[in-house]
């Protein structure tokens, strides 16, 4: 078996603690993407999906998403027993998160789906247990009717970067050419916590997680 890593980006404060314990092969599929500026999830970020995947036991996962594949193939290695949809639109990415799941042995469990989201979703015929939105912000409250179909009753829809760089949270000020990118990010948060069949909680982890459980 590939011996396991806990290769740390930052070693203060809390990080040190929130490093992802992940095959050093995968690890060094993420090193290359920080080095290229791929916007992937970092330590504290992809240890919570992790713990979040092995307590939920999913038998299905839903990723719109996918860029290299080190997120789908973290959380499949963090549930033995699950299957994985995943939905990428870059087809450079859509190429070298298949190499990812290759080299990780997991190939078999992932579908991997090259599109566009707004589209694929309404194929896909679920349910899925955890999903996991990471695509386009904008488009995050766009989708929400949608993936709430796609969810099964109990299951978890896990948004990434709702807090991203403190503007929804207020603790910086929007740039003005990303105002409107705010505003949908804002709209989402405001649709997930009013929702009356959600169970929402905004969280400050990484760039900001809003977990939602469906009633």
């Amino acid at each position: 078996m590939e011996n396991f890593s806990y290769a740390h980006r930052d070693t203060s404060g809390m990080a040190r603690w929130n490093t992802p314990r992940i095959p050093e092969s995968l690890q060094a599929v993420r090193q290359s993407a920080f080095g290229r500026e791929i916007p992937i999830s970092g330590d504290e970020t992809l240890s919570f999906l992790m713990a979040q995947a092995a307590a939920i036991k999913p038998d299905s996962i839903l990723e719109l998403g996918t860029a290299v594949g080190v997120t789908s193939a973290a959380m499949l290695l963090a549930c033995p027993a699950a299957q994985l949809t995943t939905v990428e639109r870059d087809h450079a990415f859509f190429e070298e998160a298949k190499n990812t799941y290759h080299m990780c042995g997991l190939q078999s469990r992932v579908r991997a789906i090259e599109g566009d989201a707004g589209e694929v979703i309404y194929a896909l015929s679920g349910p899925f247990d955890m999903i996991f939105l990471d695509c386009a912000k904008v488009q995050y409250v766009k989708y929400l009717p949608r993936l709430k179909q796609l969810l099964s009753a109990g299951g978890v829809l896990i948004a990434d970067d709702v807090l991203l760089y403190g503007w929804a949270s207020g603790e910086a000020e929007v740039p003005k050419k990303r105002r409107m990118l705010a505003k949908h990010i804002e709209e989402y948060l405001v649709a997930v916590t009013s929702d009356p069949e959600l169970f929402t909680s905004v969280i400050k982890v990484g760039d900001g997680i809003a977990l939602s459980v469906k009633r």
